[in-house]
């Protein structure tokens, strides 16, 4: 038998509205009372019906999560952040794959689900600012990565220049001076575009060329896009002493055809990625890599969301999320690798 407000109030011998005011985690609540309360909720064992508090409010208690790469160890990574946070405010997320494809990215941010959710976020590959700006819509919108879009939603991302600029610096200050760079786009991509153009700054401003024989363009960003663009470059004749790859998976493809050639990593070829996704924390060569803390982007994203609904928001705001350089052995060696942070 289901247990009710009205049976905790009896056992507790206090009002339903303030067994309400405890279960809803209202601040005028004595600590005193919230434990005798709380106390009559464990014994009885009441579990307070979600769905129907948020009809109350009119809502339906789901938030969307639309991703382009469901497979990639950081948008997985990520979900389970924004999944986590969302279940600490009684929200449950449905999960959305856009495969980084205009027309999905299109059909969720006009509304595809907008009668079952609460709110959006939506981490775009491919959508354009006017996609956006056109938007009927009045579910909250939240946007996740590095597309940068004069909108007015909120916007959560990490300074991918800086990001990439940190990585190429650590490659110059070990020695290394032929620096490649595997992953610039053969389609648009602001991400990529961002990370080249991070790779190009630093190189120029420690005085090295920002030698564009040593970009290798793909077509994805998995770990056979890093193989095969790995191979090129060497098939191509030139030989860096360094590699910083666009993400971890491209890293990873990369590391295994240096092996396959015969290349030591770091000895022949340092090699740096970006995500810091955990598989790269436990291959025969750890990778050193750019962490973006996913834990803080998916909860900013939630909160945001949720302050959006509860109208306490401000402006429409860009969140710079924190990140950090995480040197392992593909760029310290196994001896001196440490596994430790700089920024």
């Amino acid at each position: 038998m289901r247990v009710s407000l009205k049976d905790v109030a009896a056992h507790a011998g206090v009002s339903i509205k303030t067994v309400s005011n405890v279960v809803n985690n209202y601040q005028h609540v004595t600590p005193a009372m919230r434990e005798r309360v709380q106390r009559s909720i464990d014994a009885l064992g009441y579990q307070p019906n979600l769905a129907a508090r948020h009809l109350r409010k009119g809502r339906t208690g789901i938030i969307a999560l639309a991703l382009p790469e469901l497979g990639n160890p950081y948008f997985a990574e990520l979900a389970a952040s924004v999944i986590d946070t969302a279940a600490r405010h009684d929200y449950i997320v449905l999960l959305d794959h856009t495969g980084g494809l205009r027309e999905q990215e299109l059909l969720v941010s006009q509304g595809f689900r907008a009668r079952v959710i609460d709110g959006l976020i939506l981490s775009p590959i491919e959508l354009e600012t006017e996609d956006l700006r056109d938007r009927a819509q009045d579910v909250p919108l939240v946007l996740l990565g590095e597309r940068d879009y004069d909108l007015p939603y909120d916007h959560i991302a990490i300074d991918n220049v800086a990001a990439a600029r940190a990585a190429v610096r650590h490659l110059i200050d070990l020695g290394r001076r032929e620096v490649a760079f595997i992953g610039a786009r053969r389609r648009r991509s602001e991400p990529a575009q961002l990370r080249v153009r991070g790779w190009r700054e630093e190189l120029t401003a420690a005085g090295l060329a920002a030698d564009e024989g040593l970009v290798a363009a793909t077509d994805g960003w998995g770990h056979a896009d890093g193989a095969v663009a790995m191979t090129h470059i060497l098939d191509s004749g030139r030989r860096p002493d360094a590699v910083f790859a666009y993400n971890d998976p491209m890293a990873i493809g990369a590391m295994r055809v240096l092996h396959e050639r015969g290349l030591r990593v770091p000895e022949d070829i340092a090699v740096v990625g970006f995500d810091d996704v955990i598989e790269g924390r436990f291959g025969a060569v750890t990778l050193t890599s750019v962490s973006p803390d996913k834990a803080a982007i998916g909860r900013l994203a939630v909160e945001s969301v949720l302050a959006r609904l509860n109208d306490r928001a401000p402006e429409h705001r860009r969140i710079w999320a924190d990140y950090q350089l995480v040197e392992r052995e593909s760029t310290l060696g196994r001896s001196t690798s440490t596994g430790r942070a700089t920024t």
